[in-house]
């Protein structure tokens, strides 16, 4: 009996042990089956779904423990962050320093015992490929950095960076998303625009004022690393789940023609004589991306005509800097002002000219000093065909000589076909009138006329002398043979006729790339260097295109 009650208890376990096994496993399967549905379905959250997994009326509770996890974990992350910080931010300081720094490199590096402060989060609204978080940042650290500095001058000056106080908005965009944990390939970390960085520079065992410039050059490379590696649309992308995340990258969308012609009433440096003006310009700030004009001696006045091209990755956040210096010889170059032109503002295939007033910084502009101004000519060549663009390129619009030879069927038009084009023709000014000149005589009138001429040739046209007025008409028509009309300019010059000789009042500088692409334009131009008065001209071109290749075989 005890046998039989053994048998029967072990076979009642043992299919008590089985059917439990048996369910067991079955719970799992199920557990499993719904953890692959909400992966499977996580892949297909919109912005509200998640909205609605996480109301906005619990951030406030998850930012809380995102901050007490973080004070917690600070210490590691300071070990485990400073030295790949340090080795990975080196290389990039050597790509944005100052053309004053030899070397920058850190001889100390750590976080501090103060760890940032998450303030805020925001789910934006996008499409189904991605989610994308804001993070609102605070960090008021103490953390030790030294920063080992080599001047040009071989300067050697051990620099401590303190009271780092930064405020910003780390935007995370999470994409794509996935079928497979964590739910997403990757993570493009970036700033949202242009945050506020505080910090303080202090050569050990002395003061910056020692050498000048060496302060605002450090600073400037600092600041010029966090803006161009990671302020929108710069980003750093971290892959989660193996695979090729190329379509995250940032890529060029067009070609910024510049055109950089003069400047005028630049502020003079020098204690004797004027200052020697050159210019950088740059969309980004890389020293290998950045273009240094010629040095004019001895100028306030100065007339460069020189082009460069830049490279566009987004014109909606993009700008061009523009900074002007006096040349200093073995000194650091004293800077005379600075300008920008936002890259949202230019029409594609239209030809814009700015004059840009000069101030001292672009950030803080507390310094009212005329500085003087700058005068570019912008041109923004999108790669390919954009629907919604107004391009003249486009095939219902009568095209241009230039247009027909940079034009394309698969790009629209190509951009580096401009290169290889020697743009020879006849260029026709008509010298109209002009207005407002100021008086140049006792009775208040003035005797003008006007002489224009090519800055690459040697022939000067001349109006006839109209007397005592000062809004004189011409109607006089001049024909110019141009050689190479993407690199010459046309000068326009007003004088005032005296019975002994004439007198200077002022002048117009111009570009014939617009006459180039519009064929035929009239248009009222300020007169340089006056007090007042504007000139009416009126432009057309006769093209006779040639290639620089064909050129050199005939």
């Amino acid at each position: 009996m005890a046998f039989l009650f053994g048998a029967f208890l072990g076979l009642v376990l043992g299919v008590a042990v089985v059917m439990a096994f048996v369910r067991f496993e079955n719970a799992r399967a199920e557990q499993r089956r719904e953890l692959a549905a909400t992966v499977s379905s996580f892949s297909k959250l919109t912005v509200q779904d998640l909205r609605k997994l996480i109301p906005p009326d619990l951030y406030p509770s998850w930012l809380k423990w995102l901050n007490q996890e973080l004070v917690k974990i600070w210490p590691f992350v300071n070990e485990a962050a400073s030295e790949l910080i340090k080795t990975s931010v080196e290389p990039i300081f050597e790509q944005y320093k100052s053309f004053i720094l030899s070397s920058l490199h850190f001889s100390k590096f750590t976080l501090g015992t103060v760890a940032p402060q998450f303030t805020g989060v925001t789910i934006l609204d996008s499409d189904s490929s991605g989610i994308t978080m804001e993070l609102e940042l605070q960090w008021d650290g103490n953390p030790n950095i030294v920063l080992d500095i080599q001047t040009t001058l071989g300067i050697s000056l051990p620099v401590q960076v303190k009271n780092i106080g930064f405020t910003g908005v780390l935007r995370l965009v999470f994409r794509p998303l996935v079928a497979e944990l964590p739910c997403f390939g990757a993570v493009c970390c970036s700033l949202r625009e242009k945050s506020k960085v505080d910090f303080i520079l202090k050569i050990i065992g002395g003061e910056m004022t020692a050498i000048p410039g060496i302060s605002d050059a450090i600073e400037g490379t600092i600041r010029d690393t966090i803006e161009d590696t990671l302020t929108w649309p710069n980003r750093i992308i971290v892959p989660i789940v193996p695979g090729d995340y190329s379509d995250l990258e940032l890529k060029p969308v067009g070609l910024l023609e510049v055109k950089l012609v003069e400047a005028r009433d630049l502020m003079n440096k020098d204690l004797v004589g004027k200052s020697d003006p050159f210019a950088v310009l740059y969309t980004r700030p890389l020293q290998q991306k950045s273009k240094k004009s010629k040095t004019i001696n001895n100028d306030l006045n100065p007339i460069w005509n020189e082009h460069y091209e830049f490279v566009v990755e987004d014109t909606s956040t993009q700008h061009l800097t523009v900074k002007i210096y006096d040349d200093e010889g073995l000194q650091p170059s004293e800077i005379i002002g600075c300008a920008r032109v936002e890259l949202s503002d230019l029409q594609p295939g239209k030809v814009k000219d700015v004059w840009l007033s000069l101030v001292k910084d672009l950030e803080i502009q507390r310094d009212k000093k005329p500085r003087g101004q700058v005068h570019l000519e912008l041109l923004y060549y999108p790669f390919g065909k954009h629907e919604g663009v107004s391009n003249p390129f486009a095939d219902q619009i009568q095209l241009t000589s230039l247009e027909k030879v940079l034009k394309t069927d698969s790009n629209g038009f190509d951009v580096n076909q401009r290169k290889n084009v020697i743009m020879r023709g006849v260029l026709s000014v008509t010298v109209i009138s002009a207005e407002d000149l100021p008086p140049m005589d006792v009775m208040g009138k003035a005797d003008p006329f006007v002489v224009l001429y090519l800055k690459k040739g040697e022939t000067k046209k001349k109006t006839r002398v109209v007397t005592e007025t000062l809004n004189p008409i011409w109607n006089q028509t001049f024909d110019f043979v141009v050689e190479d009309a993407l690199h010459d300019l046309l000068m326009v010059e007003v004088w005032d006729h005296d019975t002994f000789g004439k007198d200077y009042i002022g002048r117009c500088i111009l570009t014939l790339t617009r006459v180039i692409l519009e064929g035929e334009f009239q248009d009222i131009f300020v007169l340089q260097g006056a007090k007042s008065g504007k000139l009416n001209l009126h432009f057309k071109w006769t093209p006779q295109l040639i290639f620089r290749d064909r050129d050199r075989d005939q």
